[in-house]
């Protein structure tokens, strides 16, 4: 199992005329090997950026990210992201969306479909291989979505906002789905989501940032035991605690922009 660090993170988008849009700014932290970490901030503040950085799609401006002590430069295959669109193939069954990645890295037919049931099976979609994703309700196309990251046994998954779409009820099915599959593959798992009650009820530690250009305010260890209940008493000091948070930076960006 994978651990992660990053030293002094920074990334600086170009933009057009010349001036640079900076979306992260000193960003220093370490999760260890089968963590849920949550990343919790404001609209813009470079939570989903952070992401791309420690998944290899985007070029460091400053710092390093390390996973297991190799600096990261590039996409690293122990490292897999879903993100709030699904993105399966409509033209591919489910079993097939499952095995796409195995198919690229040439694996045998026989050994791809071989696998490609077994997670199914472990993730209850065993029935539906043959289904297409227009016949997949939301929370189903995104259960297909994480069993198609699983598959090549990643030991790092990078979520951005990958429920954001859903309505309550389906959100609430695919949180309690998200933590059996993360107990049961013992992945790591760092996790973006605009959600306080969310960032709660998942993780083990919620990295709070501020707003752009975002560098971390707290790290919050999130000291309740599973499962978790809204309605707890210890979880409402958890919800006050980040909200005062979230509060402040919306506030203060709000501030800046009408003086501006």
């Amino acid at each position: 199992m994978s651990s992660l660090s990053s030293a002094h993170v920074g990334k600086t988008w170009p933009s057009a005329g010349g001036l640079a849009v900076e979306a992260l700014r000193d960003i220093s932290l370490s999760v260890s090997a089968g963590e849920f970490v949550a990343l919790l901030g404001p609209s813009g503040c470079g939570k989903s950026t952070l992401l791309e950085l420690i998944a290899g799609l985007e070029p460091i401006t400053a710092g390093e990210i390390h996973i297991d002590g190799a600096r990261v430069v590039g996409p690293d295959p122990n490292a897999v992201m879903v993100f709030q669109e699904h993105s399966l193939f409509p033209w591919l069954n489910v079993e097939d969306n499952v095995a796409f990645g195995l198919k690229m890295k040439r694996v045998d037919p026989v050994q791809r479909r071989r696998r490609a049931g077994e997670v199914l099976e472990r993730v209850r979609l065993t029935k539906f291989a043959r289904h297409f994703p227009h016949q997949l309700s939301g929370g189903m196309k995104q259960r297909v979505a994480i069993a198609r990251a699983l598959v090549g046994n990643p030991e790092f998954i990078l979520m951005d906002e990958p429920f954001a779409a859903l309505d309550f009820q389906t959100r609430v099915l695919m949180q309690q789905f998200l933590l059996e599959i993360w107990r049961g593959f013992g992945a790591t798992i760092l996790f973006v989501t605009h959600q306080i009650d969310e960032a709660v009820l998942l993780s083990d530690r919620v990295i709070v940032f501020s707003a752009g250009p975002g560098q971390i305010l707290e790290d919050v260890r999130i000291d309740l035991p599973r499962p978790r209940s809204y309605t707890d008493p210890a979880f409402n000091d958890y919800r006050s605690r980040l909200t005062a948070h979230l509060e402040r930076e919306v506030m203060r960006t709000h501030e800046a922009e009408l003086a501006a």
